[in-house]
């Protein structure tokens, strides 16, 4: 289907499809996805009719209930967990259109789209609402990692009941004792005679941990097997993977017997209020399965190697984090947008005359200043998430070996920045958007203060800032012998030769020449950093490393674009533009000219910081402040 004939044409505050258009189709080629024999059914008409789907259901489902869950916050009694009921139908109604299944193989029933695909229908839920959206990210996070993972047997028990929306799924990391440190988790899991195991211990954080929104919930939980001294190992290393449903099943696959998993609270969010995020108690005795206490838990995959599977879940919640980020930034620009251009304030400078008109006040240069710093931010972080789900499909249907590779590679090293980048930026889009609508914007009568308070858990979720840093700096770009940035060096080459492809005179040019000076900066920098005698300086300052390499990838990708959206006007010289595409266009190149002109620089004096191993922070005390 064109896009002259999507039957969506009301101009939307949710996401552009436009630019979902653009980025899909014309940036990343996704239609020569179909010539792999995974995606062989599949082209542009499915790939525009199942956005339709998630355009329609986001804005007629979810959107309308983002102000309720945000002030009607889930409740618990002691005993059960409930939520407004309108949530309820908006998650019922995402599963019988099929979202679920979206990106799932057919074997599952599934329509098998490409990851890059799915990701883009599903930006429109979690800009829709987030926190609605949550329960189904978290649901396929969950099948997603059993797929890869679990044993044939535990696949046909636990995946196609969530698939179709009867039962949720989580993971359970964290620990009040322990937070982000994974090493010091301390949940047990005693194994018993009939092969599965009994846990014991409390997870903290637990988003979706307990609700009253479907059957069952089907918790991951890492936990630790004790071993024959009956101690549990320290470290990373003693750590296993465990199913543990909040019910176990019948001999008809339903939910029977209350499992020993018990919620001890609910915590109270700044924002994000309508998931769930709950303290859970495994093993406390409330419930006795069988007659004895202790949450019974299946092993997923081998002893010991929970952190490692755990991880094919986490890094892909680290994109999703970050998409969800750009879209709640994304969401909080347009409506600032259409807020600017039906805010009648002030005259135009120069005008004396009282008795003139006011104008929109998209007409100050301040506020167009302010837009187009928001425009900069959430087009480039979404070109970034779609780019990294672009990576997904290529890691794992390019038909040569070697490209593959270089695939999951690229994505290994760019995880940390599609979870952090978008985490601050886009934040910082949200409080651009206040200040756009001013005192209007930091009241509760208008929707941009509740994207920013649920915006601000993006930082912290799935590893906060630092820890991404840490990732990056000390384990990323060290992988493979520095191989993953010798091949993002070579495509940031390709664009800026693209560039200057449009004349030696041109500022494109100019910007890929100013581009190749960063990424020779960057080359010095790190050789520096990763000396044995600066590791330590290097790690203390890996946050500013992570800020500055963020933006470096990004500016690569708004020349990438911007090449495109010059190859797109070139080609339709001669021709008639539909109306508004020259416009569209314009603003992509006037976007990418705001980052490269006034975001690049930015990682100047952070580069100066690192190549001066600066000691500031690594020699505070804590006495000293």
């Amino acid at each position: 289907m064109s896009r002259a004939e999507s039957p969506i044409e009301v101009p939307s505050k949710i996401l552009s499809r436009r630019d979902l258009e653009f980025l899909l189709y014309e940036w990343l080629a996704v239609e020569e996805l179909s010539a792999r024999p995974a995606f062989a059914e599949h082209g542009r008409e499915t790939f525009d009719a199942v956005l339709d789907v998630s355009e329609r259901v986001a804005r007629e489902h979810f959107y309308p209930i983002n102000k309720l869950l945000d002030e009607q916050e889930p409740q618990f009694d002691g005993e059960q967990v409930r939520t407004p009921a309108p949530l309820k139908e908006a998650l019922e109604v995402f599963a019988q259109t099929g979202m679920l299944l979206a990106g799932q193989p057919e074997e599952l029933g599934g329509m098998q789209l490409p990851y890059v695909v799915e990701k883009a229908c599903f930006a429109y839920f979690s800009a829709a609402s987030v926190a609605a959206s949550g329960y189904a990210m978290l649901t396929l996070g969950n099948v997603n990692l059993l797929r890869a993972h679990a044993s044939a047997q535990q696949i046909q028990t636990w995946v196609p009941p969530m698939l179709a929306g009867r039962f949720f799924g989580t993971m359970c990391l964290s620990e009040p004792q322990a937070g982000s440190s994974l090493a010091d988790v301390a949940t047990r899991a005693d194994p018993a005679e009939d092969g599965s195991y009994r846990l014991f211990g409390n997870k903290m954080w637990i988003s979706g941990g307990d609700h009253d929104l479907a059957e069952n919930i089907v918790h991951l939980v890492l936990a630790k097997i004790p071993g024959e001294d009956g101690r549990l190992i320290a470290g990373v290393k003693g750590i296993s993977l465990f199913i543990v449903p909040k019910f176990l099943l019948d001999d008809n696959g339903d939910p029977g017997e209350r499992n020993d998993v018990a919620v001890a609270g609910l915590n109270h969010k700044m924002g994000f209020r309508g998931t769930t995020n709950c303290l859970l108690n495994f093993g406390e005795g409330a419930c006795r399965p069988g007659g004895q206490a202790g949450a019974i838990g299946y092993l997923v995959g081998q002893p010991h190697q929970g952190l490692a599977i755990m991880f094919h879940m986490m890094n892909e919640a680290r994109i999703g984090v970050g998409t969800g980020a750009v879209t709640l930034g994304y969401t909080g620009y347009l409506h600032a947008l259409d807020y600017a251009r039906n805010r009648p304030q002030g005259r135009p400078l120069g005008s004396r005359d009282p008795t003139e008109p006011p104008i929109a006040i998209v007409g100050h240069a301040d506020v167009r200043r302010m837009l187009l710093a928001q425009k900069s931010y959430v087009e480039g972080g979404l070109a970034l998430t779609l780019w990294c789900s672009r990576l997904v499909d290529d890691a794992g249907t390019a038909a040569d070996p070697e490209t593959r590779a270089d695939a999951a590679r690229l994505l290994d090293l760019l995880t940390p920045i599609a979870k952090s980048w978008p985490s601050q930026w886009c934040l910082a889009a949200n409080d651009l958007a206040i200040q756009v609508m001013g005192g209007y914007g930091y009241t509760r009568d208008y929707n941009v203060e509740q994207f920013y308070r649920d915006n601000r858990l993006n930082p912290i979720h799935e590893g906060t800032h630092g820890i991404q840093a840490l990732d990056l700096l000390g384990r990323k770009v060290r992988l493979d012998g520095g191989r993953a940035l010798q091949l993002l060096e070579q495509r940031i080459a390709a664009t800026i030769a693209r560039g200057a492809g449009a004349g030696a005179d041109s500022e494109w040019a100019a910007y890929g020449t100013a581009l190749a000076g960063w990424g020779g900066r960057f080359r010095a920098c790190l050789a520096r950093l990763q000396r044995g005698e600066n590791a330590a300086r290097g790690l203390a300052n890996a946050t500013v490393f992570l800020e500055a390499f963020g933006h470096y990838v990004v500016a690569w990708q708004w020349l990438d674009q911007a090449c495109c959206a010059l190859a797109a006007i070139a080609a339709g010289s001669g021709v008639e533009l539909a109306p508004g595409e020259l416009d569209f266009y314009n603003g992509k190149l006037q976007a990418g000219r705001y980052f490269l002109r006034w975001e690049l620089p930015r990682i100047g004096p952070m580069l100066d910081l690192l190549d001066g191993l600066d000691a500031t922070a690594l020699e505070m005390r804590d006495e000293w402040f």
